[in-house]
């Protein structure tokens, strides 16, 4: 097993301080955009990014904010707004070194005043509502990925792919949703990773169901593993499957299928596509394999970074792919679904999470190969 940390070759504190020194450049063009004196974060992604993957200020694991926030001024001021109770852990833990100012407060007291007297009358953009200030989306300054960026979604989706098949080839019949999802969770933890989406489906529950999250299933033949977890604020998304037996005829086809609506998908993501004209590649690819309907069943992902998704490809989306990005896509027909994490950069896709052990799918598009992962089968 290889802990991230050490997976992660930097070039030093210069290649962090320069990869911040990017964001704070970009931060700072968003807030003259928008007309705004400072930007407040308190969402674990947002500070995340900020700070190069460094500060991790979560302790209730089902929270979207951190215990503090982070607070950028126009005129270059960097302060991080804490309780009185999480300050020396995260003084010695988290913001060492990342020249950021601790304005404290007491627990039970607010941190409003404290904003105020930073920031005065002048405009507040953040990214969680809050009185009197310009709540803001923040995943259009994430893109394009810089090096270092690259380099832990890299180490994180490959750690990621080892926990997923040592999980997947330690099951066997008998085992319940439940502990799929003990034992996902513990591989991930062990790895320094935390699991952010649990899905563990078995036998019939994977047919029905597109997000079959842990219930009363107990494996028989046919299970699921799909998940997603965060290092350093970056979501890894992936999902495998694992059948007893000899796998039905219909289920291989649609394995097949998934695979060649995955490539399609892949092969339309490029610098400057827009969200709109990748899901039209989507759909024809779903009609060619004779389900065009299905496209309704789910939605089919999009680009991921310091979230989940950061936004869906539909009929009507305008976003646009600006590379370096990456992207899980996560194409389904009944049973069957193709999931992997990619980075597009220099106009080539790069699958972060893959998985060489377990079986694969090749289909070319445009003589362009693409590799989705199948069943593993097992006696």
């Amino acid at each position: 097993m290889t802990d991230p940390s050490t997976a992660v070759k930097q070039s030093g504190d210069g290649s962090r301080a320069a990869e911040i020194q990017e964001k704070l450049k970009r931060v700072e063009e968003f807030l003259d955009r928008n007309a705004a004196g400072a930007l407040l974060l308190s969402r674990h992604g947002n500070i995340a990014w900020i700070t190069a993957g460094q500060v991790e200020a979560r302790v209730a694991l089902g929270t979207e904010t951190a215990v503090c926030s982070l607070l950028h001024t126009r005129d270059g001021g960097k302060y991080y707004l804490a309780p009185n109770n999480e300050a020396a852990r995260l003084a010695e833990e988290e913001f060492a070194g990342l020249g950021y100012e601790a304005v404290l407060y007491p627990w039970h007291e607010s941190p409003a005043s404290r904003i105020q007297e930073l920031i005065g009358s002048s405009a507040l953009c953040t990214d969680t509502p809050m009185p009197n200030a310009i709540t803001v989306k923040l995943t259009g300054l994430q893109t394009p990925l810089l090096p270092g960026e690259m380099d832990r979604f890299r180490a994180v989706s490959r750690e990621t792919a080892a926990a997923t098949v040592e999980v997947l080839e330690g099951l066997e019949p008998g085992v319940s949703e439940h502990e799929m999802a003990a034992r996902t969770s513990a591989a991930l933890l062990a790895r320094d990773i935390a699991p952010t989406v649990l899905l563990m489906g078995t036998d019939e529950r994977v047919l029905r169901y597109k997000h079959a999250v842990p219930r009363a299933g107990v494996l028989k033949r046919y299970g699921m593993v799909n998940l997603c977890a965060r290092r350093w604020g970056l979501v890894v998304s992936i999902t495998r499957f694992v059948y007893f037996g000899a796998v039905p005829a219909e289920l291989a086809a649609a394995f097949e299928a998934a695979a060649s609506i995955h490539a399609q998908i892949l092969h339309a993501t490029r610098e400057g596509a827009v969200s709109s004209d990748i899901f039209a590649a989507a759909r024809r690819a779903y009609a060619a394999v004779g389900a065009a309907e299905a496209i309704e069943g789910h939605h089919q992902g999009g680009p991921c970074g310091y979230s989940e998704r950061d936004w869906l490809i539909t009929p009507r989306g305008a976003e646009h792919v600006t590379e370096p990005q990456a992207f899980a896509y996560n194409p389904s027909l009944r049973g069957a679904k193709a999931e992997d994490t990619v980075l597009l950069a220099d106009g080539a896709m790069e699958v972060l999470t893959a998985t060489p052990r377990l079986p694969a799918i090749e289909v070319a598009v445009e003589g362009v190969p693409y590799r989705s992962a199948g069943i593993l089968v097992r006696s």
